[in-house]
């Protein structure tokens, strides 16, 4: 298949050649005029109301933007409620950090008495190896019962 240049010559012919430019220019320039001056006709009307209700679009676009804005603090990425559950999770973490701060400071406690306290070795010694005194006698309790096995399905539990 050929392309027939003729074709795109026409089109090329329409063009203005720079060196016609002002010329040119000032020939056209009633037709834009004339084509600005229909355009302004049609907008005027539409400019006049947008004019007119100025102030409450401008209410309008300040409710949306404090609305789109409280949304945003309350519920972004780093919202208030997002913040809330942080904070509760930082004070349980605090919680949980003193309460194994204080069992580690019982079992060095713990530790230091068997170290050095015969009292609290004997302690150790009568209730984890059962040893007692001549006259004492020593309760070990029954081992505790498996408890009874769940039925495998629902009918079983009726």
């Amino acid at each position: 298949m050929r392309l027939r240049f003729s074709k795109l010559k026409q089109p090329l012919a329409r063009l203005p050649r720079p060196e016609d430019g002002l010329r040119v220019v000032a020939e056209h320039a009633p037709k834009a005029e004339a084509l600005a001056a229909s355009w302004i006709g049609r907008l005027r009307p539409f400019a006049g109301a947008v004019y007119g209700v100025r102030r409450r679009i401008a209410t309008i676009g300040v409710i949306v933007a404090t609305v789109l804005l409280f949304l945003h603090v309350m519920f972004g990425a780093n919202g208030m409620v997002m913040y809330k559950q942080k904070r509760s999770e930082y004070q349980s973490l605090e919680k949980r950090v003193e309460d194994v701060q204080k069992e580690n400071q019982q079992y060095t406690q713990q530790i230091q008495a068997l170290k050095t306290d015969q009292s609290a070795i004997e302690k150790e010694a009568r209730e984890q190896l059962g040893y007692a005194k001549p006259g004492e006698y020593v309760y070990v309790p029954p081992a505790p019962t498996k408890p009874a096995p769940r039925p495998s399905n629902h009918s079983a539990k009726r």
